[in-house]
């Protein structure tokens, strides 16, 4: 995750209000907050997350607010002087002077003042003879919305003025005069605090301002549990990263030796977990763009600085448009490099697939393309790969479709084997037709390496969040595994899962051990792997240990003296729960126990003689 807000990158801004705003920082253009104002996005490109930035006033011939970083003691202000005020409400000092001297001396004909608990000088006062009796609050909504568009010191005059006008200011205890200024502040300060959009707040934003089926309401702390029984990691480097290219067919020695650090998923959530997957295994986040050397160069100027006038123009920040003009410009080409077939003519190696060995995900979908939309904002795009050819998505993240796992021969972009061709025939071709035929080829090359690597089995791990029926998925799932790897299933209802723990219960391992099905007599254990199941055995149970099921739900409390129980207000929609499992390999012949029984009953040693 980067420290820095980057160029083009989605965040989180949180307004006082507490309401979330997910937005992309495009560079020299201007993000708009609504009633609290517009900065151009270059104020905060290449500034730390979790800094809290106050909108100042627009100054003269300007048509956007600058932006001042407010200091934690700015922000804690009013815990750290409930800390050491002892008797009058924080921010609000009663009547009659304690021998204090000099400026900030409150005068003794003003029966109300508000003092800034900071500096302790005078923000604003009253005469209590001024105000009307009959009304509470005296200020009108004409002259409220006045206040608002004249929009002076951030909103502090507004909320200042908005306390000297309430009769009953005095009648309020400490915590109601704590609670009616708090609302006032989250009402009118012009205030923003940059977050990042990371896989909590994504999770979070989603579950409160957006759809919760999207992701099947699924929660934090549920793929925290996915990831954690998974044992979802960093799988380690790419052992093939830099070896010469193999010609296609010659993956003998790669299928003999095992590449840990890959996982199997099954995504209905929109690429939720496949995020929450890769934050774990450290290929989430896209590389920090731009050398350091030009990190001057692209930081934009600070609150105190003089901003671009127009922030429009292009040619503001020229570094940062070349950085990404080389990006686009600099994709990586397949090499070409001649080789002899049998008949003697030369034609180009075929290009070598765009795919790392180790710490990938494989993806399986029902539909057409995989709808993995929430990687979009991690600048990566799972439709069109090569936009982002630096992303660590791009060479870990395979797809492919339940037809191409269980039946490729069906699947006529797998089984369109282009004819080669050689280059003198190439040369012939016109431009369209050679550039189709070698999209074509390539297209062919990458379906089938992810075919034929994911049917080869041996993940480290399954992970799944969908609607499926679970027992479906694991009948062609499993087989897939490598011994040990661990199963987490994510579903909104408990039936489902129930009927999978069922599957793999002791009675009916039991029963299968002790009386088998009569179609399983005589079959290899390769041909138990793939055996479809009865209704009596729906899976075979010989095939998965550690069956269990649980759910977790994070609840806030309050905590009151008699009065403590958890908040209504906490939001419902469905419980969730996961499956947890083992996958193991069934041991071949007869398994005898041996070793020295030990007694029911201990003895008693006899008390050492002295």
């Amino acid at each position: 995750m980067h420290s820095l807000v980057q160029p083009h990158a989605w965040v989180v801004l949180k307004l006082p209000s507490g309401n979330l705003r997910a937005l992309q920082v495009t560079p020299n253009t201007t993000i708009s907050l609504g009633k609290y104002g517009a900065f151009p996005s270059n104020l905060i490109i290449h500034r730390p997350y979790h800094l809290t930035y106050e909108l100042q006033d627009k100054r003269p011939g300007e048509n956007f607010n600058r932006l001042r970083i407010v200091p934690a003691s700015e922000l804690y202000s009013d815990i750290l002087s409930s800390d050491t005020s002892t008797g009058s409400p924080e921010g609000a000092t009663p009547t009659g002077n304690d021998g204090d001297d000099g400026d900030n001396a409150l005068p003794t004909n003003i029966e109300y003042s508000l003092v800034d608990p900071e500096s302790g000088a005078v923000v604003a006062q009253t005469n209590r003879a001024e105000l009307d009796a009959s009304a509470r609050q005296t200020l009108s909504a004409e002259e409220i919305e006045a206040l608002k568009k004249d929009g002076t010191d951030a909103g502090r005059d507004l909320i200042a003025k908005l306390m000297l006008s309430h009769t009953a200011i005095d009648q309020k205890t400490e915590y109601s005069l704590a609670k009616y200024k708090l609302l006032k502040t989250k009402k009118y300060i012009r205030r923003v605090c940059v977050l990042p959009m990371d896989v909590p707040m994504l999770t979070h934003w989603q579950l409160e301002a957006k759809d919760p089926s999207k992701i099947l309401d699924m929660r934090e702390e549920m793929i925290a549990l996915l990831g954690c029984w998974a044992n979802v990691h960093y799988g380690g480097e790419d052992k093939c990263e830099n070896n010469d290219i193999p010609a296609i067919g010659n993956t003998e020695q790669e299928d003999s030796e095992q590449t840990p650090g890959r996982w199997l998923v099954v995504d209905d959530v929109g690429g939720l977990l496949v995020a929450a997957m890769a934050e774990r295994m450290g290929i989430l986040y896209q590389p920090e763009t731009g050398p350091v050397e030009n990190e001057k160069e692209t930081v934009p100027p600070s609150a105190h600085q003089e901003p671009p006038t127009n922030t429009g123009n292009e040619h503001d920040h020229p570094d940062t448009e070349m950085v990404d003009q080389g990006q686009d410009t600099t994709e990586p080409k397949s090499p070409q490099v001649e080789k002899r077939n049998e008949g003697g003519n030369t034609r180009p190696y075929d290009p070598k697939p765009p795919y790392a060995h180790s710490n990938t995900i494989t993806v399986i979908h029902a539909n057409q393309q995989p709808n993995l939309a929430f990687l979009r904002d991690y600048n990566f795009d799972i439709i069109n790969p090569t936009l982002t050819p630096d992303h660590p998505l791009a060479s870990r993240l395979m797809t492919l479709s339940w037809l191409q796992l269980v039946e490729p021969e069906l699947d006529p972009t797998y089984t369109a084997n282009l004819p080669d061709v050689s280059l003198e025939v190439l040369r012939t071709w016109k431009a369209n037709r050679r550039g189709t035929y070698h999209r074509k080829r390539r297209r062919w090359i990458r379906i089938k390496h992810i075919v034929d690597t994911t049917r080869k089995g041996e993940f480290s791990g399954l992970v799944v969040a969908s609607t499926m029926d679970p027992i479906s998925i694991m009948r062609h799932a499993v087989p897939l595994l490598a011994g040990g790897a661990p199963i987490a299933i994510y579903s909104q209802s408990i039936e489902p899962l129930t009927a999978l723990v069922d599957c793999y219960s002791i009675a009916r391992r039991a029963a299968w051990v002790s009386n088998p099905p009569d179609e399983v007599v005589g079959k290899t254990p390769e041909e138990l792997e793939q055996w479809p199941g009865t209704d009596e055995f729906p899976l075979n149970p010989s095939l998965v240990l550690g069956a269990s099921l649980q759910t977790s739900r994070v609840r806030k409390w309050q905590v009151l003296p008699g009065r403590t129980h958890p908040l209504m207000t906490s939001r419902g929609g469905a419980e969730g729960y996961v499956f947890t499992a083992w996958r193991v390999k069934p041991a071949e012949g007869k398994v005898e126990a041996r070793g020295k029984p030990r007694s029911k009953k201990r003895k008693l040693e006899e008390p050492a003689k002295e």
